[in-house]
């Protein structure tokens, strides 16, 4: 024997018994022995960590990283004497029948073991192990795999013809059904045909998912200031026994496996087989620029004012600062409600307007503020959808669709007048429940019984309505309510399901003419710099403040939660007709709780003030009129921003307002609030 394979071979027990490794084996063991059932294969799963077996045998672990296959084998060998020395498998009786898959916890942090998903060529020739990271775009149902299997001499006077394993076939990455179990295969004793026994075929569970570099999400965005161009091309994944189901669509995971090539008929097939799977969650910068934090400062001495210089000078490189306030400091507040958490607050902006390729292009710049803002291509589906898998298993494959993709982002989904009763009746139902369903009929992809899937979708959803069109395409009628708009276009229930519904009208005379500069100089000149602002708060601090901000865990005060209950119960008793009950949605509580949170992010803080659920009242009351007209509480149409933010002077008159606005509401719920009673200080 070999003296460095059987040094390497002391190395592993010496590894296996440190790491605890060897433990697990022989508790392994013992279930296979309990089961008193003889198998071709025994399977074994080892985790490795490379840093630790290099620091004992450099040798080995070159040989692991390197030569997987091969260093399987080692392990393989360690493992059977392990079985027969302690006496672990009665069953087993060669070392044949032992199929180890080796689990790396990490590979070293250097280019040569990452392989890109997005680079030419795609190495798939040398079969060591790459790390790589990438989105799961379509998953596959789950379907069965060959995992070993023994074949016997057909010759009857063969001594290999019965009784012993001499012939086991043990599935190879990248290998096929075909390739694993063949009928070609001949005695090496007296070349007779070799025939499986098929009361010793063992099966696993095997997954193909679809996964993209990350680098998709860039194509995939309205309005983008990265000009550099790359490849994007989907690729197999094999995800077999404990990891099947182990990924879910939409998610970004880093994998570690081998890269092979998969025949099927004339067509080859670069994939990797995965033998390790880890889900990447970026995490959020810790800080923002000094140009936020002084603006923090100047503007501390108000809860109210730096969200609403904030919004002022938002997009300043789409629109001049000072136009749609409302809609930027909601598109804002969007911004930051979003998140890959269950049960998370969600905040979907409805915007009614005449300005739609203005509106448009503000909402494409702040989609790319996030990593999940996916603008939705007309041609293709918002929401996941069943096609049968095109690499020859003739099986199910669920595929990811824009809703999905942003998950823990924005999905623009433009017009939603151009969209078909259907769409909008799905839209709706996954609106309200957060949740879609997948039908995949069995008798179609070759299952025994019909299956539906669940699939989260934990995204905020962003729509226009062009009020021009809906007038054209509708006759109007004539019983609207005051500041009721008429929105006949769109089904009533979907409109109620938006959180926030805002009419975004055209600025005003004094606006409107840096509006018209800002659009022409930009078409001649779209690098050109027009404001200070822009040069000060720059996009990229926007990403990082946005980040950051989203990040942030706050708390409701028991001051705001009885202001938001207030007029909540309020709003009920008074927004209510004879036939219909009130109008309020019953989702409506929790879009002002969410909205509340939301500018307490955006202010930078941890705790929900009564300031906060103001602004949420606010703008919620003013998305109620739009619907159902004016109520008792009366708000003006443009409540949160009554005046142009010119100057120190406008802001203070602002708080002025916003304080009697206070006042007005308070008065609102004591005269309509069942039994609410809320305190009120002198001031």
């Amino acid at each position: 024997m070999d003296p460095e394979i059987q040094k390497m071979r002391e190395v592993a027990l010496v590894y296996l018994d440190r790491s605890g490794g060897l433990e697990k084996f022989v508790h392994d063991c013992q279930r296979y022995n309990d089961s008193k059932q003889s198998y071709a294969v025994y399977r074994f799963t080892i985790s490795i960590n490379p840093s630790d077996i290099a620091e004992l045998d450099a040798t080995l672990g070159n040989f692991i990283l390197h030569n997987p296959l091969q260093a399987a084998q080692i392990f393989q060998s360690v493992c059977f004497i392990a079985i027969k020395t302690l006496s672990l498998i009665e069953q087993l009786q060669s070392e044949a029948q032992i199929s180890i898959l080796l689990k790396p916890t990490h590979l070293p942090p250097l280019p040569s073991y990452v392989l890109s998903l997005s680079a030419h060529p795609f190495n798939y020739t040398s079969q060591r192990f790459y790390m790589s990271e990438g989105i799961v775009i379509a998953m596959g149902t789950v379907t069965k795999y060959t995992q070993g299997a023994r074949f016997l001499c057909t010759e009857e006077t063969c001594p290999f013809s019965e009784g012993r394993f001499r012939y086991i076939r043990v599935h190879c990455p990248g290998a096929t059904e075909s390739a694993t179990v063949r009928t070609d295969f001949v005695c090496s004793l007296c070349s007779s045909p070799l025939q499986e026994d098929m009361k010793f075929r063992v099966l696993g569970d095997k997954q193909i998912v679809e996964m993209i570099d990350a680098n998709v999400l860039s194509a995939l965005k309205g309005y983008s200031s990265d000009k550099s161009h790359f490849r994007i091309q989907t690729f197999p994944v094999f995800l077999r026994d404990e990891l099947t189901n182990k990924m879910t669509i939409g998610n970004q995971y880093r994998i570690i496996g081998i890269p092979a090539c998969v025949q099927n008929g004339l067509q080859a097939t670069a994939c990797i087989e995965v033998n390790s799977v880890q889900l990447c969650k970026p995490d959020g910068p810790s800080f923002v620029s000094d140009n936020f934090k002084h603006l923090l400062s100047l503007t501390s001495s108000s809860c109210w004012r730096f969200t609403a210089v904030l919004a002022n000078i938002f997009a300043s490189q789409v629109v001049p600062p000072g136009t749609y306030n409302t809609l930027k400091l909601a598109v804002l507040l969007s911004l930051v409600q979003t998140c890959e958490k269950e049960n998370a607050d969600y905040l979907d902006l409805l915007i009614v307007t005449s300005d739609t390729l203005i509106i448009d292009r503000l909402l494409n710049y702040s989609l790319c503020l996030l990593p999940r803002g996916i603008r939705h291509p007309p041609s293709s589906e918002i929401f996941p959808s069943v096609s049968k898998d095109k690499h020859g298993t003739g099986s199910a494959s669920i595929q990811a669709c824009s809703a999905v993709l942003a998950k823990g982002g924005i999905c623009y989904i433009g017009d939603l007048s151009s969209y078909k009763k259907d769409k909008l009746e799905l839209l709706q139902t996954v609106l309200e429940s957060r949740t879609t369903t997948v039908f995949i009929p069995g008798k179609k992809y070759g299952q025994a019984a019909d299956q539906q899937v669940t699939i989260a979708v934990q995204t905020n959803f962003w729509s226009f309505v062009d009020v021009d069109s809906s007038s054209k395409k509708h006759i109007q009628k004539e019983n609207f309510l005051i500041g009721q708009m008429d929105m006949s276009l769109i089904p009533a229930n979907l409109v109620d399901v938006f959180g926030l519904l805002i009419f975004s009208e055209s600025p005003s005379c004094r606006l409107s003419s840096p509006l018209v500069h800002h659009t022409l100089t930009k078409a001649t000149n779209p690098e050109a710099v027009l404001y200070e602002v822009s040069r000060q708060f720059r996009t990229q601090d926007y990403e990082e403040f946005i980040l950051f901000a989203k990040n942030l865990h706050v708390e409701l005060s028991s001051e705001a939660e009885h202001l938001i209950q207030g007029y909540y119960l309020a709003s009920r008793r008074v927004r209510r007709d004879s036939i219909h009950g009130s109008t309020l949605s019953a989702s409506a509580l929790k879009i002002l709780i969410s909205l509340s949170k939301a500018h307490t992010k955006l202010s930078l803080r941890q705790t929900v003030l009564e300031e906060d659920a103001l602004i949420a009242i606010l703008l919620f009351e003013s998305s109620l009129t739009l619907k159902h007209g004016t109520s008792a509480l009366c708000v003006a149409p443009n409540s949160v921003f009554p005046f142009d933010l010119g100057d120190e002077n406008s802001l203070q008159q602002r708080d002025i307002y916003l304080v009697q606005c206070h006042h007005q509401l308070l008065k609102f719920i004591a005269a309509y609030g069942p039994g609410i009673h809320i305190n009120t200080s002198e001031e």
